[in-house]
């Protein structure tokens, strides 16, 4: 099979592409032929050797993608052949083949596309957990969201709007803030203002969803007293230490989760994506279209990542579209 690889961790230099064995299925595994998968600062870390990878030789990145059921061992019942399906926590998906366990595959309705699959899979399931089990937020409140225009930013902003919630945030130039103003949100400030100031004069802010870390302090300056910050990555940088008494004083929590903690078995698997596809399906998300990456050209495709873009960065596999980049750099 083809596959994205690398043998020793460093930077987007050390991946390939190139042919690998086929991975064969035990009696209760199914084999999925990826058609997209989704590339996320997790795999950034993975690839330099800081964050956990699935053991294998050489390794492969890649957790989230969406594909057809190409075999199935003997002791599965739930799947079938040909039958499309989407997972968010799957190791090695950054190829052309990845054997799933059957309770983490979650079927995927004829109305949505591999490549929104794969585009919303982690991201999506993240906002849905911030929003519904950490945030928690009434209608009618108003809640700050850090990165109002990236990958998790653009669903959750839509999903909280979706919910009747007041959604305002920052983000990093004009461009981007007029596509989150276009999304639905009630003001948008620009990182390179006083934001805080700005953030502070208006309505009282419930909850702030920070995902980039090196804004926590600002985060819980702009949060009212009794509101909570919600913390859920550092995409620019890990937070100061935070103090609890300040906290104490001014009446403020924290709040973080991890996601797979919400995926504890299949059924919340099932329940969670029917809800974030619900969204979807009524139109009242909408996102940047994906940037697609032939599995072939890996190397550009991290390298965006890493560079200035909006919305969320795919590998397709066996796309013959002629808007995916193709150049092996």
């Amino acid at each position: 099979m083809r596959a994205l690889f690398f043998n020793q961790f460093g930077g987007v230099e050390q991946l390939q592409y190139g042919e690998l064995p086929q991975p064969q299925i035990t009696a209760d595994q199914v084999l999925v032929a990826i058609k997209a998968s989704g590339l996320n600062f997790a795999d950034i870390y993975r690839l330099r050797g800081n964050y956990h990878i699935e053991p294998h030789t050489p390794y492969i990145n890649g957790y989230e993608g969406a594909g057809v059921v190409a075999a199935v061992g003997a002791a599965v019942t739930d799947y079938q052949v040909g039958q499309r399906v989407f997972f968010a926590d799957v190791p090695l998906a950054q190829a052309e083949y990845v054997v799933a366990q059957p309770e983490k595959l979650i079927p995927l309705p004829d109305t949505v596309s591999f490549e929104l699959a794969a585009s919303i899979a982690l991201q999506g399931l993240t906002a849905d957990f911030l929003a519904h089990d950490l945030g928690r937020d009434q209608p009618g409140a108003t809640v700050f969201v850090h990165g109002l225009t990236g990958g998790v930013g653009q669903i959750l902003a839509q999903m909280l709007t979706a919910d009747g919630i007041n959604v305002i945030g920052v983000t990093g130039n004009e461009a981007k803030r007029q596509l989150a103003l276009q999304q639905g949100a009630k003001h948008v400030f620009l990182r390179s203002t006083d934001w805080v100031a700005q953030a502070q004069s208006g309505a009282p802010i419930t909850t702030v969803y920070d995902g980039v870390g090196s804004a926590l302090a600002a985060s819980l300056n702009i949060v009212q007293p009794r509101g909570k910050v919600v913390f859920f990555g550092m995409a620019a940088g890990d937070p100061a230490p935070v103090d609890p008494v300040a906290m104490l004083s001014s009446s403020k929590s924290l709040l973080t989760g991890d996601l797979w903690d919400y995926l504890s078995d299949h059924s919340a698997r099932l329940k969670r994506s029917q809800r974030l596809f619900s969204y979807f399906q009524a139109g009242k998300i909408n996102l940047t279209p994906a940037q697609k990456f032939d599995l072939s050209a890996g190397r550009a495709a991290y390298k965006r990542l890493l560079s200035e873009h909006t919305g969320k960065i795919i590998l397709t596999v066996g796309n013959k579209s002629s808007d995916v980049v193709r150049t092996a750099d």
